[in-house]
């Protein structure tokens, strides 16, 4: 089933490595747009309640919700809306809302206050592009009361060590994805191969999502063409179901 983006305020602010060829920022900057400014989408923040005129939902039972890809949840410019995009969550239990961040310090003080142990269905992830942002965030989502984990390394900038933070099973899945840009940095497949390693060991789903426009295999670079990346890593056939039954799916 096709998902579905969801963006109930846009903008961002640059935190980390990562963030340097950020595609939110490239894409503002096309419009003179000030991507630092978070503001409030004026259609889209009751997308997931909108229906029809047969008085159905638009947005069909089953589908997964990409949450704030056009920002990050849990940004502090966001403490006033958030509260209404949880109600929203609430009221479409058969959706299925996968909410990425990089800002997991912050996961347990903006949960709403019916939360308990986390809702069925949300699956918060957590962007790390290197070690030192694996090792800086990743605590903050294994502590967090959460029924869904999940760790969205991209852009991948190094070789990177999960194995400690796999090996609880708290994490359901591992999606390995390179750079994508004018100017991308490098993404070397063997650190998508030791990715894929440590997720076969510990049990956890793996999925190799794109290799990104700077691409390194076997000591040769490859230039990608963005429209051919998510084919070639779907060529690689490294996705791995992993045992948990909650794996996140793409399509």
């Amino acid at each position: 089933m096709k998902g579905f983006g969801w963006n109930p305020w846009h903008g961002c602010r640059k935190c980390s490595e990562g963030c340097l060829n950020c595609w939110l920022y490239r894409m503002d900057g096309k419009y003179d747009r000030d991507t630092s400014k978070i503001v409030e989408s004026k259609t889209a923040f009751d997308a997931p309640l909108k229906r029809d005129r047969k008085g159905e939902y638009k947005i069909k039972s089953g589908t997964e919700v990409g949450t704030c890809f056009a920002s990050d949840f849990f940004i502090e410019d966001a403490d006033g809306m958030r509260a209404r995009a949880w109600a929203v969550i609430k009221s479409r239990p058969d959706l299925n809302f996968l909410i990425p961040t990089k800002r997991t310090a912050r996961i347990a003080d903006c949960l709403p206050n019916d939360w308990g142990d986390g809702y069925d269905n949300v699956l918060v992830a957590v962007s790390v592009e290197n070690q030192k942002r694996a090792d800086e965030r990743l605590p903050y989502l294994l502590d967090a009361p959460l029924k869904k984990r999940g760790v969205l390394a991209a852009p991948l900038l190094e070789n990177i060590d999960l194995s400690e933070y796999l090996n609880g099973g708290k994490i359901d899945f591992v999606s390995a994805a390179g750079e994508s840009c004018f100017g991308a940095r490098e993404c070397r497949f063997e650190w998508i191969l030791d990715l894929r390693r440590q997720c076969e060991k510990s049990g956890t789903a793996f999925e190799y999502r794109q290799t990104g426009s700077n691409f390194v295999k076997d000591g040769k670079r490859y230039k990608i063409p963005h429209k051919k990346e998510y084919e070639q890593a779907k060529k690689a056939n490294l996705n791995l179901a992993g045992k948990a039954a909650k794996m996140h799916k793409r399509t």
